[in-house]
């Protein structure tokens, strides 16, 4: 079985527009089955389906069954006929900062806050990633995540499912701390319901020297793996060696940021 809202989108020989629409929300989809019929499906393991009716139980796809087979009485009747598109999972989006807003000015405001305008800003931007054909996204990371991630799930407003890195791990050197606080600082990202941890191990491009040693790093990946959480780490120039040796060492559980080596 999969999730309703990592499959459902339809595209266009002219463009793509996902058919989230289809069901405002978590809550609603539990209340009814739906079928919907397509005549091309793309299936999210490389293949190419035909003439099929996909069976939606509450948020999970139960069946995808060819037209003429008789096996899940469930197929009918058809509530969406999509014959003529094409059905596509929904995209993912790894790394996005959902409660960032523009200013009165036009310009980037960062993280928004806790005014009215800044929740709303960041339910404006669930909608139109949504409505982009993004299903889930991975935020990191903000506080303000946490909230919007929750109203999702609860079906309050629309949105794609959000991973979160809550507050992120920012190197300032000795400052960042030392490998005991650097442990605490994780759980306490855990605790306030981290799905990942945002680890800047370096500056941007134009300051892309390391933030934190070679021990910090280590001390933040690996307790976050004991915690159950990834990590995604910031990295630039010899940042990126870095991470990618403790990605070595761990089984993938550093996703670094390259850009420059």
């Amino acid at each position: 079985m999969f999730s309703l809202m990592s499959i459902l989108g339809t595209a266009t020989t002219v463009g793509i527009c996902f058919m989230v629409p289809l069901i405002s929300s978590q809550a609603a989809a539990q209340s009814k089955r739906i079928v919907i019929a397509a005549s091309t499906v793309l299936d999210g393991k490389g293949h190419v389906l035909h003439d099929v009716r996909i069976v939606i139980e509450g948020s999970k796809i139960e069946a995808v069954d060819p037209v003429d087979s008789k096996s899940d009485p469930r197929a009918e009747p058809v509530d969406y006929d999509l014959r003529g598109l094409t059905v596509l999972p929904g995209w993912i989006d790894a790394h996005v900062h959902i409660t960032w807003i523009f200013g009165q000015d036009g310009k980037n405001a960062g993280q928004g806050g806790t005014t009215p305008d800044a929740a709303y800003a960041a339910a404006s931007n669930a909608w139109m990633t949504l409505m982009a054909g993004f299903t889930t996204v991975q935020s990191v990371g903000s506080p303000a995540d946490v909230p919007l991630r929750d109203a999702i799930a609860k079906g309050s407003i629309p949105g794609p499912r959000i991973l979160t890195a809550v507050e992120p791990l920012f190197g300032q050197g000795e400052k960042t701390g030392t490998p005991d606080e650097i442990r605490a600082f994780v759980r306490k990202q855990k605790a306030a319901g981290a799905d990942l941890i945002k680890i800047y191990a370096s500056g941007g491009m134009t300051r892309g020297t390391m933030t934190m040693s070679q021990g910090q790093l280590t001390a933040a990946c690996d307790e976050a793996k004991k915690q159950g959480l990834r990590t995604l780490v910031h990295a630039y120039r010899d940042a990126v060696r870095a991470a990618l040796l403790l990605d070595a060492q761990r089984s993938n559980t550093v996703w670094a940021r390259p850009r420059t080596i």
